[in-house]
């Protein structure tokens, strides 16, 4: 039977190659001059530090280009409130998402089902496996999820005949 995968993945080292490439232009840049603003990954936890509130947006804007640089999506970034550190400095700690929630699962999963379309959909620990009995069908379920506007990035993968 016809099946395919959804899964969510980040690829880290993605990831750190732009905050490789947001630290060389924070060194060189004018407005970040004497700043102790820092960027650094542990695991799946970005943590931004930052003088003050304006250098903080600098930032977050800098991730998010050097992200979309490295052909990922920004929707990748999950970004946590910003709290006070040290005198006007600010902490900003940023969830790289790896992995289809359960929420986000059964949000999906309820969607191909009301659709009325020939799928089943199971989810599997942290993916989705869609199976149907005609290719035509898994494209249409594609096409379904793309067209859900949902708030991460998702490949489609292992399409099995």
């Amino acid at each position: 039977m016809p099946s395919f995968d959804i899964v969510s993945k980040t690829e880290i080292a993605e990831v750190d190659n732009a905050l490789n490439g947001m630290t060389r232009e924070i060194t060189t840049r004018f407005d970040f001059k004497g700043s102790k603003s820092t960027v650094e990954r542990k695991e799946n936890v970005i943590t931004i530090f930052a003088d003050d509130d304006l250098k903080l947006k600098q930032m977050q804007e800098l991730l998010k280009g050097h992200i979309t640089r490295r052909k990922l999506d920004a929707a990748c970034l999950e970004f946590k409130d910003p709290e006070k550190a040290t005198g006007n400095a600010m902490r900003q700690l940023v969830n790289v998402k790896q992995g289809i929630d359960q929420t986000l699962a059964k949000k999906i999963v309820k969607a191909l089902k009301d659709s009325k379309m020939k799928v089943q959909a199971s989810i599997q620990g942290d993916e989705l496996r869609v199976t149907g009995k005609k290719r035509d069908d898994l494209q249409e379920a594609i096409q379904l999820v793309k067209s859900l506007k949902l708030e991460q990035p998702l490949q489609y993968v292992n399409f099995r005949e």
